[in-house]
Protein backbone atom coordinates (compact mmCIF):
# COMPACT_ATOMS: atom_id res chain seq x y z
CA UNK A 1 0.00 0.00 0.00
CA UNK A 2 1.22 4.00 -0.42
CA UNK A 3 0.74 6.65 2.18
CA UNK A 4 -2.46 8.68 2.17
CA UNK A 5 -1.62 12.08 0.71
CA UNK A 6 0.03 14.56 3.04
CA UNK A 7 1.86 18.36 3.30
CA UNK A 8 5.96 17.91 3.84
CA UNK A 9 7.10 21.06 5.81
CA UNK A 10 10.99 20.42 7.17
CA UNK A 11 11.28 23.79 9.72
CA UNK A 12 14.82 25.49 10.10
CA UNK A 13 14.42 25.48 13.75
CA UNK A 14 12.78 23.85 17.33
CA UNK A 15 10.62 26.96 17.74
CA UNK A 16 9.03 27.07 13.96
CA UNK A 17 7.72 22.94 14.95
CA UNK A 18 6.48 23.44 17.71
CA UNK A 19 4.12 26.32 16.02
CA UNK A 20 3.31 24.20 13.27
CA UNK A 21 1.77 21.33 15.54
CA UNK A 22 0.01 24.35 17.45
CA UNK A 23 -1.39 25.34 14.45
CA UNK A 24 -2.53 21.81 12.73
CA UNK A 25 -3.24 19.84 16.10
CA UNK A 26 -3.53 16.14 16.09
CA UNK A 27 -3.88 16.19 12.11
CA UNK A 28 0.37 16.96 12.20
CA UNK A 29 3.02 14.12 12.80
CA UNK A 30 6.37 14.66 13.58
CA UNK A 31 8.79 12.60 11.77
CA UNK A 32 12.76 12.18 12.04
CA UNK A 33 14.00 8.89 11.53
CA UNK A 34 10.86 7.72 9.90
CA UNK A 35 11.59 4.04 10.86
CA UNK A 36 8.00 3.27 12.82
CA UNK A 37 6.09 6.13 11.20
CA UNK A 38 6.99 5.42 7.32
CA UNK A 39 5.78 1.57 7.58
CA UNK A 40 2.74 2.74 9.90
CA UNK A 41 1.37 5.41 6.95
CA UNK A 42 2.52 2.95 4.21
CA UNK A 43 -0.04 0.49 5.59
CA UNK A 44 -2.65 3.05 6.72
CA UNK A 45 -2.20 2.52 10.45
CA UNK A 46 -1.50 6.36 10.78
CA UNK A 47 -2.94 9.10 8.01
CA UNK A 48 -1.02 12.47 8.92
CA UNK A 49 -2.08 15.16 6.65
CA UNK A 50 0.74 17.26 7.59
CA UNK A 51 4.56 15.47 8.58
CA UNK A 52 6.72 17.93 10.42
CA UNK A 53 10.12 16.71 9.69
CA UNK A 54 12.41 17.71 12.84
CA UNK A 55 15.48 15.12 11.38
CA UNK A 56 18.01 17.79 10.86
CA UNK A 57 16.76 20.05 14.07
CA UNK A 58 20.94 20.73 15.66
CA UNK A 59 18.90 21.48 18.94
CA UNK A 60 17.42 17.69 19.37
CA UNK A 61 20.60 16.20 18.56
CA UNK A 62 22.84 17.86 21.65
CA UNK A 63 24.73 15.36 24.53
CA UNK A 64 25.52 16.71 28.03
CA UNK A 65 27.38 15.18 30.79
CA UNK A 66 26.88 15.98 34.42
CA UNK A 67 27.84 14.36 37.61
CA UNK A 68 24.87 12.51 38.24
CA UNK A 69 23.24 11.99 34.38
CA UNK A 70 23.73 11.82 30.95
CA UNK A 71 21.40 14.34 28.33
CA UNK A 72 21.09 13.08 25.15
CA UNK A 73 19.14 14.93 22.62
CA UNK A 74 15.90 13.38 21.48
CA UNK A 75 17.06 13.39 17.82
CA UNK A 76 20.51 11.57 18.11
CA UNK A 77 20.42 8.91 15.62
CA UNK A 78 20.41 5.29 17.39
CA UNK A 79 24.14 4.70 15.96
CA UNK A 80 25.46 7.80 16.99
CA UNK A 81 24.87 6.80 20.51
CA UNK A 82 25.63 3.21 19.82
CA UNK A 83 29.10 4.48 18.83
CA UNK A 84 29.95 7.00 21.18
CA UNK A 85 32.00 5.37 23.51
CA UNK A 86 31.55 8.28 26.42
CA UNK A 87 28.11 7.79 26.58
CA UNK A 88 28.08 3.61 26.73
CA UNK A 89 30.59 3.34 29.15
CA UNK A 90 28.91 5.03 31.34
CA UNK A 91 25.33 3.65 30.45
CA UNK A 92 26.16 -0.05 29.41
CA UNK A 93 22.54 -0.82 29.35
CA UNK A 94 22.04 1.44 26.37
CA UNK A 95 24.67 -0.07 24.45
CA UNK A 96 23.68 -3.45 24.69
CA UNK A 97 19.94 -2.28 24.06
CA UNK A 98 21.42 -0.86 21.01
CA UNK A 99 22.38 -4.24 19.46
CA UNK A 100 18.98 -5.71 19.41
CA UNK A 101 17.07 -2.79 17.92
CA UNK A 102 16.45 -3.76 14.21
CA UNK A 103 20.12 -3.44 11.75
CA UNK A 104 22.80 -1.43 11.12
CA UNK A 105 20.44 0.24 8.86
CA UNK A 106 17.45 1.02 11.09
CA UNK A 107 19.64 2.47 13.48
CA UNK A 108 21.59 4.41 10.81
CA UNK A 109 18.22 5.79 10.29
CA UNK A 110 16.11 5.63 13.84
CA UNK A 111 16.24 8.40 16.31
CA UNK A 112 16.11 8.00 20.32
CA UNK A 113 13.45 9.56 20.46
CA UNK A 114 11.20 8.31 17.70
CA UNK A 115 11.18 5.18 19.69
CA UNK A 116 10.77 6.10 22.91
CA UNK A 117 7.66 8.51 21.53
CA UNK A 118 6.11 5.38 19.50
CA UNK A 119 6.40 3.17 22.71
CA UNK A 120 6.47 -0.02 21.79
CA UNK A 121 6.17 -2.54 24.12
CA UNK A 122 8.08 -4.60 22.30
CA UNK A 123 10.83 -2.16 21.62
CA UNK A 124 14.30 -1.64 23.01
CA UNK A 125 14.73 1.82 24.16
CA UNK A 126 11.21 1.98 26.18
CA UNK A 127 12.55 -0.80 28.53
CA UNK A 128 15.68 0.60 28.98
CA UNK A 129 14.40 3.99 29.76
CA UNK A 130 12.32 2.58 32.47
CA UNK A 131 15.09 0.44 33.90
CA UNK A 132 17.15 3.11 34.13
CA UNK A 133 14.82 5.45 35.36
CA UNK A 134 14.45 8.12 32.87
CA UNK A 135 13.53 11.70 32.73
CA UNK A 136 11.87 12.69 29.22
CA UNK A 137 11.66 16.27 28.13
CA UNK A 138 8.25 17.18 26.92
CA UNK A 139 8.03 21.14 24.67
CA UNK A 140 5.18 22.98 23.84
CA UNK A 141 5.12 26.41 22.82
CA UNK A 142 4.30 27.49 26.24
CA UNK A 143 6.01 25.35 28.70
CA UNK A 144 8.13 22.25 29.34
CA UNK A 145 7.75 19.47 31.93
CA UNK A 146 10.04 16.51 32.78
CA UNK A 147 8.00 13.31 32.67
CA UNK A 148 9.31 10.11 34.14
CA UNK A 149 9.54 7.03 32.25
CA UNK A 150 7.18 5.58 34.36
CA UNK A 151 4.62 8.31 34.02
CA UNK A 152 5.58 8.80 30.29
CA UNK A 153 4.40 5.05 28.55
CA UNK A 154 0.57 4.76 29.04
CA UNK A 155 -0.10 1.56 26.32
CA UNK A 156 1.05 0.28 23.10
CA UNK A 157 1.61 3.18 21.48
CA UNK A 158 0.51 5.48 23.69
CA UNK A 159 2.05 7.91 25.98
CA UNK A 160 1.92 10.91 28.13
CA UNK A 161 2.74 13.32 25.41
CA UNK A 162 0.07 15.73 24.19
CA UNK A 163 0.08 16.81 20.32
CA UNK A 164 1.75 19.67 20.64
CA UNK A 165 4.40 18.17 22.32
CA UNK A 166 7.42 17.10 21.28
CA UNK A 167 10.11 14.88 22.94
CA UNK A 168 13.24 16.86 22.85
CA UNK A 169 15.56 15.74 25.34
CA UNK A 170 16.43 12.13 27.83
CA UNK A 171 17.92 12.11 31.48
CA UNK A 172 19.51 9.29 31.83
CA UNK A 173 20.54 8.90 35.66
CA UNK A 174 24.09 7.21 36.02
CA UNK A 175 24.78 5.24 38.94
CA UNK A 176 27.49 6.41 41.09
CA UNK A 177 30.41 3.47 42.68
CA UNK A 178 31.95 0.56 41.75
CA UNK A 179 30.81 -2.78 41.18
CA UNK A 180 27.95 -1.71 38.87
CA UNK A 181 27.00 -4.62 35.67
CA UNK A 182 23.55 -4.68 33.22
CA UNK A 183 22.44 -7.24 30.83
CA UNK A 184 19.99 -7.04 28.08
CA UNK A 185 18.71 -10.01 26.24
CA UNK A 186 15.67 -10.91 24.22
CA UNK A 187 14.00 -13.44 21.58
CA UNK A 188 12.82 -12.99 18.16
CA UNK A 189 11.91 -14.83 15.43
CA UNK A 190 14.62 -13.78 13.41
CA UNK A 191 17.59 -11.20 14.31
CA UNK A 192 15.62 -7.59 13.80
CA UNK A 193 12.58 -8.99 14.51
CA UNK A 194 10.18 -7.52 17.41
CA UNK A 195 11.50 -8.83 20.18
CA UNK A 196 8.50 -12.21 21.43
CA UNK A 197 9.62 -10.73 24.72
CA UNK A 198 12.48 -9.17 26.21
CA UNK A 199 14.46 -8.01 29.34
CA UNK A 200 17.33 -5.76 30.99
CA UNK A 201 18.95 -5.13 34.21
CA UNK A 202 21.21 -3.18 36.24
CA UNK A 203 22.64 -3.70 39.36
CA UNK A 204 25.02 -2.66 41.97
CA UNK A 205 26.79 -4.88 44.70
CA UNK A 206 29.07 -4.15 47.82
CA UNK A 207 32.71 -5.63 48.39
CA UNK A 208 31.00 -8.85 49.83
CA UNK A 209 29.35 -9.33 46.52
CA UNK A 210 25.77 -8.38 48.42
CA UNK A 211 23.31 -6.50 46.29
CA UNK A 212 23.15 -2.88 47.01
CA UNK A 213 20.60 -1.82 43.63
CA UNK A 214 18.65 -3.41 41.38
CA UNK A 215 16.20 -2.81 38.48
CA UNK A 216 14.87 -5.37 36.32
CA UNK A 217 12.57 -4.99 33.44
CA UNK A 218 10.58 -6.99 31.05
CA UNK A 219 9.32 -6.22 27.47
CA UNK A 220 6.83 -7.32 25.08
CA UNK A 221 4.63 -9.29 27.59
CA UNK A 222 2.56 -6.50 28.05
CA UNK A 223 1.12 -2.98 26.79
CA UNK A 224 3.78 -0.88 28.45
CA UNK A 225 7.53 -2.40 29.66
CA UNK A 226 7.31 -3.25 33.19
CA UNK A 227 10.05 -3.18 36.05
CA UNK A 228 9.88 -4.88 39.13
CA UNK A 229 11.05 -2.45 42.31
CA UNK A 230 8.57 -4.09 44.95
CA UNK A 231 9.94 -7.71 44.04
CA UNK A 232 13.83 -6.81 43.45
CA UNK A 233 14.03 -4.93 46.76
CA UNK A 234 13.66 -8.49 48.44
CA UNK A 235 17.08 -9.20 47.29
CA UNK A 236 18.59 -5.99 48.47
CA UNK A 237 21.67 -6.66 51.41
CA UNK A 238 21.68 -10.72 49.80
CA UNK A 239 24.11 -12.17 47.36
CA UNK A 240 22.63 -12.96 44.09
CA UNK A 241 22.45 -16.79 43.51
CA UNK A 242 21.08 -18.69 40.46
CA UNK A 243 18.13 -20.27 42.71
CA UNK A 244 17.03 -16.64 44.12
CA UNK A 245 17.80 -15.02 40.09
CA UNK A 246 15.31 -18.02 39.23
CA UNK A 247 13.07 -17.27 41.85
CA UNK A 248 12.66 -13.78 41.33
CA UNK A 249 11.98 -14.08 37.34
CA UNK A 250 9.44 -16.29 38.01
CA UNK A 251 7.45 -14.08 40.25
CA UNK A 252 8.19 -11.12 37.98
CA UNK A 253 6.78 -13.35 35.29
CA UNK A 254 3.93 -14.28 36.84
CA UNK A 255 2.60 -10.57 37.10
CA UNK A 256 3.31 -9.81 33.28
CA UNK A 257 -0.05 -10.35 31.02
CA UNK A 258 1.24 -11.34 27.54
CA UNK A 259 -1.20 -11.83 24.55
CA UNK A 260 -0.82 -14.60 22.04
CA UNK A 261 -0.70 -14.25 18.71
CA UNK A 262 1.14 -16.67 15.29
CA UNK A 263 4.01 -16.71 16.85
CA UNK A 264 3.85 -17.67 20.55
CA UNK A 265 0.98 -18.11 23.41
CA UNK A 266 0.56 -16.23 26.22
CA UNK A 267 1.92 -19.07 28.68
CA UNK A 268 4.87 -19.39 26.21
CA UNK A 269 5.99 -16.10 26.36
CA UNK A 270 5.32 -15.86 30.14
CA UNK A 271 7.75 -19.02 30.51
CA UNK A 272 10.20 -17.01 27.78
CA UNK A 273 10.26 -13.84 30.04
CA UNK A 274 11.41 -15.98 33.31
CA UNK A 275 13.91 -17.73 31.55
CA UNK A 276 15.40 -14.23 30.11
CA UNK A 277 15.21 -12.45 33.07
CA UNK A 278 16.85 -15.24 34.88
CA UNK A 279 19.56 -14.86 31.94
CA UNK A 280 20.01 -11.05 32.23
CA UNK A 281 20.18 -11.12 36.20
CA UNK A 282 22.82 -14.11 36.37
CA UNK A 283 24.57 -12.22 33.78
CA UNK A 284 24.91 -8.76 35.45
CA UNK A 285 25.77 -10.53 38.95
CA UNK A 286 28.37 -12.60 37.08
CA UNK A 287 29.99 -9.40 35.69
CA UNK A 288 29.68 -7.27 38.96
CA UNK A 289 31.12 -10.26 41.03
CA UNK A 290 34.06 -10.26 38.56
CA UNK A 291 34.73 -6.73 39.77
CA UNK A 292 34.82 -7.44 43.22
CA UNK A 293 38.30 -7.93 45.09
CA UNK A 294 36.99 -11.19 46.19
CA UNK A 295 37.33 -11.91 42.09
CA UNK A 296 34.55 -15.12 43.81
CA UNK A 297 32.82 -15.93 41.24
CA UNK A 298 28.26 -16.33 42.16
CA UNK A 299 27.24 -18.40 44.05
CA UNK A 300 25.40 -21.56 42.73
Amino acid sequence: MKAASFDYIRPSHLEHALELLAEHGDEAKLIAGGQSLVPMMAMRLARPTVLVDIFRLSELKKVSFSAESITLGAGLRQSEIEHNLNVCSQLPLIGQALRWVGHPQTRNRGTLGGSLAFADPSAELPLSALVLNASLQLQSPESTRQVTAQDFFLGPMFTAMNETECLTAIDWPVWQGRHIASAFDETAIRQGDFAMASAACQLQLNEEGQVLRLSLGAGGVGGTPLVFPHLTAQLQGQKLTLDNAKELAHKAANECEPGSDMHAGAAYRTHLVAVLMTRVLVQAAQQASEQTASKNPMPQ
